[in-house]
């Protein structure tokens, strides 16, 4: 059973896609692949303008499934993590904009997943926002290190990075996880909202603009990816 819902909001011109495992939204590999089916789905939609990722009340996603991560399985570790690259720079490097509602905690490689969205509306309050590998014995992959590099306030980037520094909602929109927050009953609303004013945006002009634009991040992401399935490196302790 999927743990993603898809439903059309805005008289149909906003995806909404809703990450819901009754726990901490785990990116599992399940996961990972029902969000890029969905989000492939909305970009077909010729009525859909762009697309927004939610969490479910409290947690947006707080990371990498630890089942896989702490199995001792070198192999599916760098399976894993590598698809989440993908997933990342997919959403990035979409044909179609993507609004994340971070709805809660967003750890590790679900604030990754923050960065490869264009509009980030968070859930003010006591949610925890940032990656926190280093604290935890791992090094973030090189196609992490470069979106952080690319989407981060660079004034920030050795706290949020090196120094694994976890902020609030508030504290995101100044690293750059996040754009801006809004209550947290208003934050699903909110990023649809910031999805459907989209809509004048022409998507052939938009296409060929995110190539120029984000084109050669996406090729080094791209390349970072593909090397670590080659050679089973991008997550060490």
């Amino acid at each position: 059973m999927s743990n993603i819902t898809s439903t059309r909001e805005a008289d149909g011109t906003v995806a909404l896609i809703t990450m819901d495992d009754g726990k901490a939204n785990a990116l599992s590999k399940a996961m990972i692949a029902d969000l890029r089916a969905a989000i492939d789905e909305a970009a077909a939609d010729e009525n859909v303008v762009a697309a927004v990722i939610a969490g479910r009340e409290g947690k947006f996603s707080a990371g990498f499934d630890l089942n896989v991560m702490n199995s001792g399985d070198m192999a599916a570790v760098v399976d894993l993590v590598a698809d989440g690259g993908d997933l990342v720079r997919h959403a990035y490097g979409c044909d179609l904009p993507i609004v994340a509602a971070c709805t809660g905690h967003a750890l590790a490689a679900g604030a990754l997943l923050l960065l490869g969205c264009d509009i980030r509306v968070g859930a003010d309050g006591p949610s925890k926002i940032g990656v926190n590998e280093v604290a935890i014995g791992m090094v973030l992959p090189d196609w992490a290190m470069t979106i952080c590099r690319e989407r981060l306030n660079p004034l920030f980037l050795q706290q949020s990075v090196a120094n694994a520094r976890i902020t609030d909602p508030a504290g995101a929109v100044e690293v750059g996880f996040l754009d801006s927050v809004t209550a947290p009953d208003q934050v699903v609303e909110q990023a649809v909202a910031a999805a459907a004013s989209l809509a004048p945006l022409h998507r052939g002009a938009y296409r060929a603009t995110m190539k120029t634009f984000r084109g050669s991040v996406l090729d080094q992401m791209a390349s970072e990816i593909t090397a670590d399935r080659a050679t089973g490196t991008g997550v060490s302790r």
